[in-house]
């Protein structure tokens, strides 16, 4: 199996330490799985391993490091609006799906040691996965970072590194050991095998409903739960599934939206964004690394993108937690720009929006 350049095409095997192509361009997968039938998923096994038959997995070092991530339930919120409770996870968020397989690959290719760069969730999940798989970790997360998501890392046995000023400036810094001592960068943004994960989140929707919403809502950051969506979108399309993508609305921070801004503009680039101080943090990245990839997604398939409002994040999340749904600040964010979009476009019903994180994990 190998990857391929997104930029040059070049071909180099994953086994590669190499976090991405000597050009600079970032890793796609060259894995193709077979159409997808829920008679090839194994309903015995209670995680997202259930659906390896799809997943590109070079041996079965799985069954050690899995902690039962995945097949979170999807609840009615109202007639119109679903949710998939995806922070009924071992570090408490979706990113454990993603982390699952990609610390899986560390192990089955024989890596160590790993560093990474998050704003909190995914280092939480790294962390996690790494401790199970007996590797060591390194973390940097920007300072204003939840602190109960860092004491979760370091409790992990993992390295914690608070680094002052914005997270894209933290992942440069993350980044720049990577260069500098040849780390293994087991990055959520730039290895592939983290979305073979995240595309676990549709594929258990299409198993509990078995159909496919006509409305997804999606946060868009980096892109970890995005890139996955659509993945899953395009191999149900493929298996015959569906004969139409749904309507997929991408939310970004009011407070810094290069996507967004973008789209308004139909650039093929993600915009110059000044990226103010949001309580959604977990998606204020304002250097998105596959920026260019994610508008292609974007246009290619009609897809929306929309803000959430900053000054409605807060009441979103007591309105959800009025009903029992404690959420961190970035998800009660997807509640409020799916409100906001229905003030635009009026009712929208047979909705999904994902409850990506705890509540407790950004109490500060």
């Amino acid at each position: 199996m190998n990857y391929i350049c997104s930029r040059c095409g070049k071909t180099e095997d994953v086994s590669t330490r190499k976090a991405k192509c000597d050009c600079g361009g970032l890793w796609k997968l060259d894995f193709q799985p077979p159409k997808f039938r829920l008679d090839l998923v194994d309903k015995d096994t209670w995680s997202i391993f259930r659906y390896r038959k799809f997943m590109p997995l070079l041996d079965e070092c799985w069954k050690d490091i899995s902690l039962g991530e995945g097949m979170t339930p999807v609840i009615n919120w109202d007639e119109d609006l679903m949710l998939k409770m995806d922070y009924f996870m071992p570090t408490l968020s979706f990113k454990d799906r993603g982390a699952a397989v990609l610390v899986s690959h560390c192990k089955a290719i024989g890596v160590d040691s790993v560093v990474q760069d998050s704003s909190g969730n995914a280092g939480n999940s790294v962390a996690a996965y790494c401790a199970r798989a007996g590797i060591a970790c390194e973390i940097f997360v920007p300072e204003g970072t939840s602190p109960k998501k860092i004491d979760m890392i370091r409790a992990h046995d993992a390295k914690a590194n608070v680094v002052p000023g914005s997270r894209d400036h933290c992942a440069d810094v993350c980044r720049a050991k990577v260069e500098e001592e040849g780390k293994y960068y087991a990055n959520h943004v730039y290895n592939p095998f983290f979305y073979e994960g995240t595309k676990t989140y549709l594929y258990e929707v299409y198993e509990q409903l078995h159909r496919v919403p006509e409305n997804i809502f999606i946060p868009l950051g980096n892109g970890t739960l995005f890139i996955g969506v659509v993945k899953a979108l395009e191999e149900f399309l493929e298996s015959g599934i569906i004969d139409h993508m749904p309507n997929v609305v991408a939310i970004q921070s009011e407070y810094c939206a290069p996507f967004l801004k973008a789209y308004e503009s139909g650039m093929m680039e993600p915009a110059a964004a000044e990226v103010k101080p949001t309580i959604a943090e977990g998606i204020a990245i304002g250097v998105p690394m596959r920026g260019r990839e994610i508008l292609e997604y974007i246009y290619k398939y009609g897809f929306q993108v929309i803000a959430a409002p900053e000054d409605e994040i807060l009441s979103a999340r007591a309105a959800l937690a009025r009903r029992g749904i404690y959420c961190e600040h970035t998800t009660a964010a997807n509640y409020a720009a799916y409100l906001h979009y229905c003030r635009l476009h009026g009712r929208t019903r047979d909705s999904l929006i994902p409850m990506c994180g705890a509540g407790l994990k950004s109490d500060h």
